[in-house]
């Protein structure tokens, strides 16, 4: 993103901009950054396959956040998501793990769609770019703490 997105804000304040939604006569209406970053995030992960969000830093990081007060609030909160949201476009970048066994491209191809459909539907921007990234795949048995796995130590 930020190769000229027009009518984008910079990369680095995109936690903080906001979109004018509505402007009339009786006010005006303003969407965060956060909001758009929160909406793509969420459309993403339901989908089928989607098994988690962001890449191994950005998780790790994402529960060290969690655990601090105040820390698990804001856009730059959301694992594996970023957008830049200009006055009425955004582009949305995501960090994504698959199951093993889904298809790649059919999975982009459903998260994709269903991030442009939340995002626009919600908010009104349109949403000119959703890049995805894969940056690994989960095997059924990856999980540290799933169930019927002994301790190698006690």
């Amino acid at each position: 993103m930020g190769a000229g997105v027009p009518g984008s804000v910079p990369a680095g304040a995109a936690a903080t901009a906001t979109r004018v939604a509505d402007d009339s006569s009786m006010g005006k209406t303003t969407i965060a950054a956060s909001v758009v970053q929160k909406i793509a995030g969420i459309a993403a992960r339901e989908i089928a396959g989607v098994h988690s969000m962001g890449g191994g830093m950005s998780r790790a990081f994402g529960v060290i956040r969690e655990r601090i007060p105040g820390g698990g609030a804001g856009a730059s909160n959301v694992a594996g998501v970023q957008v830049e949201v200009g006055e009425k476009q955004a582009a949305v970048d995501l960090d994504i793990i698959v199951e093993y066994g889904a298809s790649i491209v059919d999975l982009a191809r459903a998260v994709r769609r269903n991030v442009v459909m939340a995002v626009e539907r919600m908010t009104g921007l349109e949403v000119i770019e959703v890049n995805i990234a894969v940056n690994d795949i989960h095997l059924p048995g990856d999980d540290d703490d799933a169930p019927g796995q002994p301790s190698r130590v006690e």
